[in-house]
């Protein structure tokens, strides 16, 4: 897992002045939402004697701990110690980490490492989200699977003749070969359009909606976008778009939380959502049930042990930046905090952490590039 990316922690709605607590890169994490409706996260250990914070109170725009009452505002800074002697000032020593968080799409991101701003991976755009024209709705997933191996899936091109039946024919075509595919690379990721033979969908509001009554060439582009955003673009026919955005979020190794924003410019009437939705849940547990079984279950560090042909360059690329990004430092040492984990507190670094000195809890361990 890999720090200095935004992370989706949930959906804006769950955030309340409550604390909420959230896992991500295998570390606990509160969110509460202030008097002034600014989403807050922060490490969720308590700088004292490791106490939860998300199991304490909001008070006065802070959270307070709910072991001793020590309050941190949004911005990680102790404001209220009740057991310090009346007078004295709370040393400057006594902060949490507090991490840069915004609100789009119905989404709450959260920046999760010290990268100055001007260097941080955008957020993926949606830019049909409430446009004219345009529905969306969104769904959210938690599958035991690896976040870098759901990626990889999604900018397979070769993988949706033989996953999806709505995508192909499962290979029951004697002289079908995969189509070629156009690679566009960028600084954050790895994208292609290409063409496929798809038969008509079964679900006859769906199929006339489309308009494709028969078997017929749809053209598809899909690309991932920073280390686990992916886009995917269908249109069944020229004048009708399925565009889809997923942002993932690794709980740990193995469980990762999925929130998908479907967009699409025909159907677009509210009581048409259900049906859609339905649609995207049995193509993405169709996804799943294949990634839980691959072995081994998490990316291989290279290719050495698997065989690529040249429809995996997308997924070539996408390793060749993972390392590229840990030789950055920015890959979580997992072994070594599985082995400390149950005498040593570690906290994400966060911005501040290069804007001062004398934090309390230790910066996750990271392996050296």
């Amino acid at each position: 897992m890999y720090i200095n990316f935004w992370y989706v922690a949930d959906q804006s709605q769950n955030i309340t002045e409550s604390p909420v607590k959230k896992k991500m890169l295998g570390q606990n994490f509160v969110l509460f939402r202030d008097t002034k409706g600014k989403v807050h996260c922060l490490s969720d250990v308590c700088v004292h004697r490791g106490g939860s914070l998300s199991g304490g109170k909001i008070v006065k725009d802070c959270i307070q701990c709910p072991y001793h009452g020590w309050q941190f505002n949004g911005k990680g800074k102790c404001q209220k110690i009740p057991s310090l002697d009346k007078g004295t000032k709370i040393p400057s020593r006594v902060k949490v980490d507090s991490y840069p968080t915004k609100e789009l799409y119905g989404l709450v991101f959260c920046f999760l490492g010290d990268l100055p701003e001007k260097e941080r991976c955008p957020i993926m755009k949606v830019s049909e989200y409430k446009q004219e024209g345009w529905r969306t709705t969104t769904q959210y997933f938690q599958f035991n699977i690896d976040y870098k191996r759901s990626i990889e899936n999604g900018i397979d091109g070769a993988h949706n003749e033989f996953v999806h039946p709505t995508h192909g024919f499962s290979g029951e075509e004697d002289d079908y070969k995969s189509p070629s595919i156009d690679i566009k690379n960028t600084k954050w990721g790895t994208g292609f359009f290409s063409q496929m033979y798809a038969p008509p969908l079964k679900e006859k509001t769906m199929r006339e909606a489309s308009g494709r009554d028969e078997n017929a060439v749809i053209e598809a582009g899909t690309g991932h976008h920073g280390i686990s955003m992916l886009w995917t673009h269908i249109h069944p026919t020229p004048d009708i778009f399925i565009h889809q955005y997923m942002y993932e979020t690794p709980i740990d190794e193995t469980h990762t939380n999925l929130f998908l924003i479907n967009t699409r410019n025909f159907l677009i009437e509210p009581e048409h959502d259900e049906r859609v939705m339905e649609r995207n849940q049995v193509v993405a547990f169709q996804d799943r049930d294949v990634l839980i079984n691959l072995h081994p279950r998490l990316t291989p560090e290279t290719i050495k042990n698997e065989f690529f042909v040249t429809m995996d360059r997308p997924i070539k690329r996408y390793r060749d930046l993972l390392d590229e990004w840990q030789q950055n430092g920015w890959r979580i040492n997992i072994d070594e905090v599985s082995r400390t984990r149950m005498s040593h507190a570690y906290a994400v670094p966060s911005p501040g952490r290069r804007k001062t000195k004398g934090w309390v809890v230790d910066p996750i361990p990271i392996l050296k590039p």
